[in-house]
């Protein structure tokens, strides 16, 4: 059972004479062939018939190694994943003359390796999806343009530049979406949205579907959502100890709301599951409101809204607090119903646990009078606002030091002259000097200075004077010490933390 069976030159070169269903199924992989048999990986040795159809699929008497159910999963995913270049190879060869097909698919689930289709257009949509799974993307953007149709993929929270299929391609590539979506493909003039299931080498992927009208025809974005990529729990969401241990305790209260703020795309909704998932027990009743539940939590129930049948969240809000829930998370608070419901739920022996878009966390509260909230229900049902960002992370292949200029100290608020770091850009991150994200955290305890300040004046500037008087980081100040460790730049800080700069 050693890692070497990854290094065989069938796995390294990605050359494989068995199907894949096939070796899925069976749990057989070919390592090695030489004249005068074929050396075969398998961790089950009776499993008698499957070799015996290995035998007659490869033509030549089978050499068996035991490897351990884990080892061998690795080497099949490493070995059926397409290579980088695989959707471009695939786009270079496909014919121009494509005609436009009748799908027969009905939107089942199917696994994205397992591509036995000869049709062009579902190949290179498989491909599509494919590539930007084992590229880490977080949505795909299906876009026309007057010559054809880009495809960009968001990895990190940056859009960056794929493929652009030729024009013959639109139609048919966004009807084969719009198929396995269950939309209406005769409709392009309305917005619409749904869903698709599918799997990729075992993992379940769903991705959230939404079509637009545009100039050129109908743009398409998917949210990719896989289940496998989520990092549920408070120990992996990157906080400082000092906010760690203080979030904490704000979980464990028994009454009051804690919010969570930030730009679309910020982690919050991650943030709330870790949460939830930090007290969840069989002794607490954990109810949830959101649009869309995104992430099935085991021990949870989960209520996703529908405007279609008048399920809205004051509604749904309504009909959790006769369901004696213990802690209740509201995917986000977006008018004074609302917010009424959900701070007469605290004042009544509830944690609530919701999200407001505003840029740092003084602004929350104020975001909450503006909406027509009396300062004095905020003082007394608010226990703390977290605000956070997330900055893409320094690529550790290609990372390297450098002098930083004095506004860089200065803007990050530093003192002492230090090293700072950055990416070369490298194959490993796609040359653009960063893989993977980080969060930063900016946290405020609405203590009894706060509340003063609130009762006096919920203007967003005096209130955060009156935090950081306190004790409390602002996200730059936060944002600085991921720098000075070598886990982002300076740029990355700058970009995220500029608008709550300026409140």
């Amino acid at each position: 059972m050693s890692d070497s069976i990854l290094e065989s030159p069938f796995i390294r070169d990605k050359v494989q004479k068995l199907p894949y269903s096939f070796v899925k199924e069976r749990g057989i992989l070919a390592l090695e062939e030489s004249e005068e048999n074929v050396l075969v990986a398998l961790a089950d040795p009776l499993q008698l018939d499957a070799l015996e159809e290995a035998r007659t699929l490869l033509g030549k008497p089978l050499r068996e190694q035991l490897v351990s159910h884990t080892l061998l999963e690795e080497a099949i995913e490493l070995c059926y994943h397409q290579k980088e270049s695989a959707t471009s190879d695939l786009l270079a060869t496909l014919q121009k003359d494509t005609k436009q097909e009748n799908q027969e698919s009905e939107g089942a689930e199917y696994d994205l390796l397992e591509d036995r289709s000869t049709s062009p257009v579902i190949r290179l949509l498989n491909s599509l999806l494919s590539e930007a799974i084992v590229q880490g993307a977080s949505d795909i953007h299906f876009e026309p343009v007057e010559k054809g149709i880009s495809v960009r993929y968001r990895i990190d929270g940056i859009l960056q530049m794929r493929h652009a299929p030729p024009k013959e391609f639109q139609a048919p590539l966004l009807t084969r979406i719009k198929v396995i979506a269950k939309l209406d493909i005769a409709e392009q003039r309305l917005p619409q949205d749904g869903r698709i299931k599918l799997k990729m080498g075992g993992r379940e992927i769903d991705f959230r579907v939404s079509t637009i009208p545009v100039v050129h025809g109908e743009r398409i974005v998917l949210r990719i959502l896989d289940k496998t990529n989520v990092l549920l729990g408070m120990h992996k969401l990157g906080m400082r100890q000092k906010i760690l241990e203080s979030f904490k305790h704000l979980l464990h209260l028994s009454e009051g709301i804690i919010l969570v703020t930030g730009p679309t795309g910020s982690g919050k909704t991650t943030t709330l599951y870790s949460a939830l998932s930090e007290i969840n027990s069989s002794e607490t009743n954990i109810m949830t409101i959101e649009d869309p539940v995104e992430y099935k939590l085991h021990g949870m129930a989960q209520m996703g809204v529908n405007p279609k049948i008048h399920l809205h969240f004051a509604t749904g809000l309504r009909h959790i607090l006769r369901q004696d829930p213990d802690v209740i998370m509201i995917g986000e608070v977006r008018d004074k119903e609302t917010a009424e419901i959900a701070i007469q739920a605290s004042l009544t022996g509830h944690l609530v646990l919701t999200t407001l878009h505003t840029n740092d966390a003084p602004s929350a509260l104020t975001r909450l009078v503006e909406m027509g909230i009396e300062p004095y229900l905020l003082s007394s049902s608010v226990v703390g606002v977290l605000a956070q960002r997330l900055v893409r992370t320094i690529c550790k292949e290609c990372i390297e030091s450098y002098e930083p200029t004095d506004i860089e100290l200065k803007e990050l608020g530093i003192a002492i002259k230090t090293p700072f770091f950055r990416g070369r850009g490298c194959a490993n991150c796609y040359d653009s000097g960063y893989k993977g994200r980080h969060g930063i955290y900016e946290l405020m305890l609405v203590d009894s200075s706060i509340k003063r300040q609130l009762l006096n004046s919920a203007d967003a500037l005096a209130l955060k004077t009156c935090a950081q008087n306190g004790g409390m980081m602002s996200l730059r100040h936060e944002g600085g010490f991921l720098v000075i460790q070598g886990i982002t730049t300076s740029a990355e800080v700058l970009r995220v933390s500029r608008s709550a700069e300026e409140v």
